[in-house]
């Protein structure tokens, strides 16, 4: 089961003298994680590491720490958390005293997870996509059915004798919305699977 957040949030912590902020968002895609990333970062900061996951995608940066300290650790927690699609970034201000490549690990990774867990999550549920014509008369009757199909509307466009809706649901309530929606519809309405 994975989780994604249901807003953005934060966690800073002080570690021998260098302030460390992190920062975790929800995104859709890769290109809103390196945008999050850009809006979000601090030129005045000594370091700006991050990671995403979003599907099968994921990248991480070290932004200048040493390898395999910050970016990936960062990830780590990410996963160690049943996250997807969650950018966290975690800005370092260097404070003079080194922390070593395990100080570092630990801390990079330690303020991803905290900020993660102190994170409101929403399971992900894996939706699939459908579509079918609805007739003037029956869409506000259908368009009250979406929630009990745990269904989201994602487009809707009008003609002559309705509109033609298109849905994303849970994989297995699709059975269940296209008896429904024959019963509605008396046989008119035909749900499928794009």
């Amino acid at each position: 089961m994975a989780f994604t957040l249901a807003a953005s949030c934060e966690y800073r912590e002080e570690i021998r003298k260098s302030r460390f902020l992190a920062l975790a968002a929800p995104v859709d895609s890769a290109e809103q994680a390196l945008a999050f990333i850009e809006r979000h970062r601090d030129p005045g900061a000594s370091h700006n590491c991050w990671a995403f996951r979003c599907g099968d995608q994921y990248r991480f940066s070290d932004d200048g720490e040493p390898g395999g300290t910050a970016g990936r650790p960062i990830l780590a927690a990410i996963e160690g958390q049943d996250c997807d699609r969650v950018m966290v970034l975690v800005i370092r201000w260097y404070g003079g005293i080194q922390l070593g490549t395990g100080g570092l690990a630990r801390a990079y990774g330690g303020g991803a997870a905290k900020c993660l867990q102190g994170g409101e999550r929403i399971e992900l549920i894996a939706r699939v996509t459908a579509r079918c014509h609805v007739p003037f008369a029956e869409l506000a009757r259908v368009k009250a059915r979406l929630a009990d199909w745990q269904a989201v509307l994602e487009e809707e466009r009008f003609d002559a004798q309705g509109a033609e809706l298109r849905l994303a649901l849970p994989a297995e309530r699709l059975a269940q919305a296209a008896r429904q929606l024959a019963d509605l519809g008396r046989g008119q309405i035909r749900l499928e699977q794009d």
